[in-house]
């Protein structure tokens, strides 16, 4: 029999490297942003200088996250392994090359940087397929269309660098985000009653599957209407009414319990910012706060603290240990929603200090990440504590 060479606790499941890769590159990607903002160095040549922040936050952070988390839950729902060891590392590795070739435009043929960046997702996809497949589970092959959707928005970016397309780098950042988005409210639905109940001894969570399916259809509705430029009374409507549903929808789940146990609260504050992204994008329609902190409220605010919590949550319970946050873990994730404060709401007060209130929540997402990787990384690099695979 062939001896893997991965063969180590930290690609036992996909989880662990991935959560690993998220983490870091929370901190490098934004530390490389900053310096790149501030001018200290010189951006990517492949991608100008705002693109290529906005695709690593999302391509790679996010992806990363998701890759994780997906690897993981699709092996519990289908009952069925997963890539691990080998092929996990080389998923990983593939990852790690979309990052670093960007910066080696002119030593390597642009479509070639385009195309390991790009092929990523598809072979994530495909891996998750297979097992959803052989499990005849089709409900879950939801995941696989956001996974190609996503795809196709880091095509339309590609395709704009290459100079196959005109203006389409703008519509293809734009549809990573609303599906990321539209991912995690299909993802909280199941995970945050599961969760609450489990977290919090004699709850029961109000499920309605027909407001679910409002809520996030509404999302979907405000989502589309951006990718076609329609603005106005119609975006703004859209945009309240999701807000509304999706407030109603996480009101059935919602005890006031849940701010006794970190890793719930900071599940539920991170629904909080999608709800106010779409509040926020009510008003950017008639151009009374700037759509980029409806945008920084889903990505700084939904996804940062959703992802955190469900690296946080997701690693301990698949490590054998406990369901509690540290008070290290719980000081980051209040951390991360002070970054999200001063990165979104605060500019609409301070609109002088845009440039001292991005630096503050920079640090602030530093700080909160620098945390978690401090005292996640032995726990994902090491062995389960009951001695069980994963």
């Amino acid at each position: 029999m062939k001896q893997k060479i991965f063969n180590y606790p930290l690609f036992a499941l996909g989880f662990r490297p991935f959560f690993v890769l998220a983490g870091l590159s929370a901190l490098l990607l934004m530390l490389i942003w900053n310096a790149i903002y501030t001018g200290k160095i010189p951006g990517s040549a492949y991608f100008p200088g705002y693109y290529w922040h906005a695709h690593e936050m999302l391509m790679g952070y996010s992806a990363a996250v998701i890759a994780g988390f997906l690897l993981t839950a699709v092996k519990n729902w289908t009952g069925l392994e997963t890539v691990t060891g080998d092929k996990l590392a080389g998923l990983c590795l593939l990852w790690l090359y979309g990052r670093i070739v960007p910066f080696y435009a002119g030593s390597f043929p642009d479509s070639l940087i385009a195309l390991i960046d790009f092929a990523f997702l598809p072979l994530l996809a495909l891996q998750l397929a297979s097992g959803i497949i052989k499990a005849k589970q089709p409900h879950n092959l939801i995941f696989i269309a956001l996974l190609a959707i996503m795809a196709l928005g880091n095509a339309l970016l590609h395709s704009q660098l290459l100079g196959l397309t005109e203006h389409t780098a703008h519509y293809g950042l734009r549809l990573i985000v609303a599906t990321i988005i539209i991912m995690i409210l299909v993802i909280s639905g199941r995970v945050l009653p599961f969760f609450t109940e489990r977290g919090l001894q004699g709850t029961i969570s109000i499920r309605n599957q027909q407001l679910d399916l409002l809520a996030i259809a509404s999302a979907v509705i405000v989502f589309c209407l951006q990718l076609i430029d329609i603005s106005g009374a119609l975006l703004a409507i859209s945009a309240i009414l999701a807000a509304v549903l999706n407030g109603l929808r996480v009101s059935g789940w919602y005890v006031q319990r849940i701010w006794y146990v970190p890793l719930l609260w900071i599940l539920y504050t991170g629904y909080a910012w999608i709800i106010i992204g779409f509040i926020l994008i009510a008003l950017s329609a008639y151009q009374l706060v700037s759509g980029e902190l409806a945008l920084h409220a889903f990505t700084l605010g939904g996804v940062g603290l959703l992802t955190l919590g469900m690296m946080a949550r997701v690693a301990l319970g698949h490590t054998g240990r406990s369901l509690k946050a540290s008070n290290t873990i719980a000081t980051a994730f209040v951390l991360l929603n002070l970054a999200a404060f001063v990165r979104v709401l605060l500019p609409a007060a301070l609109q002088n200090s845009s440039a001292m209130l991005i630096y503050c929540a920079t640090l602030l997402w530093l700080a909160a990440f620098a945390l978690f990787m401090f005292v996640y990384l032995p726990i994902l690099t090491q062995p389960r504590i009951d001695g069980q695979d994963g």
